[in-house]
């Protein structure tokens, strides 16, 4: 029901904008990939499909229910039986230094305690000269692309995920755009971690952003 209601508010568009964020990714065949706070598994059955049969995809998230939803998902999904799903935090990855070739995270660095770790901690297991890609909401410096996220979400999402019992998981959304920080912030933040590029992106007219930072070679 949440990734239908998802299809239903973002007319599809959610869609191509985690092609989008696996693309920018880098991810080729036979590599080994991360997604981090995987959910139900949408950008994790992406990267299978970029990494094909010779690569690895490890999703991780800290909620054994969205693990358990993607492992049914996966089971139905003909094609996509190199995904690994781990249970774990994005601030303290169970993952061994330079292990990945690519990491994403699709809508969960607005969630973490603590931002700065988590680039740290992307970092550390990407090797020399990767890159990751997150994609999430983008909280806009332009006044006019700001309010009209806010009242999207007021009047839109929140009501209509309402009518399908979802109303809270939505209703917290303005509240943590509003407490996320904006491309600028991201690219310096990641710059402060270690990383030798970051690169803000800013799609479906400002309302989502892909930041894309790379480790040095």
């Amino acid at each position: 029901m949440y990734d239908n209601l998802n299809d239903v508010l973002s007319l599809g568009q959610h869609r191509i904008w985690k092609r989008m964020a696996v693309g920018w990714s880098g991810a080729k065949a036979g590599d080994s990939v991360l997604d981090i706070c995987c959910g139900s598994g949408d950008l994790a059955m992406l990267l299978a499909e970029k990494v094909g049969p010779r690569g690895k995809v490890t999703g991780l998230d800290f909620a054994e229910e969205q693990l358990a939803l993607a492992r049914e998902r996966q089971k139905k999904s003909y094609g996509r039986r190199n995904i690994e799903w781990c249970l774990g935090d994005a601030l303290n990855l169970p993952f061994d230094v330079e292990q990945f070739d690519a990491v994403t995270v699709g809508y969960g660095l607005r969630n973490v305690r603590d931002i700065p770790r988590a680039f740290e901690e992307i970092l550390r297991v990407l090797r020399p000269g990767a890159l990751a890609s997150i994609l999430d909401f983008n909280k806009s410096t332009d006044p006019v692309t700001s309010s009209l996220q806010g009242w999207m979400l007021d009047n839109v999402v929140v009501p209509v995920a309402s009518q399908f019992g979802f109303r809270e998981d939505y209703e917290y959304l303005k509240q943590s755009i509003e407490n996320f920080h904006t491309g600028q912030e991201l690219e310096k933040i990641a710059a402060q971690a270690g990383f030798s590029r970051a690169v803000h992106y800013e799609i479906a007219g400002g309302l989502m952003g892909v930041l894309v930072v790379s480790k040095k070679i």
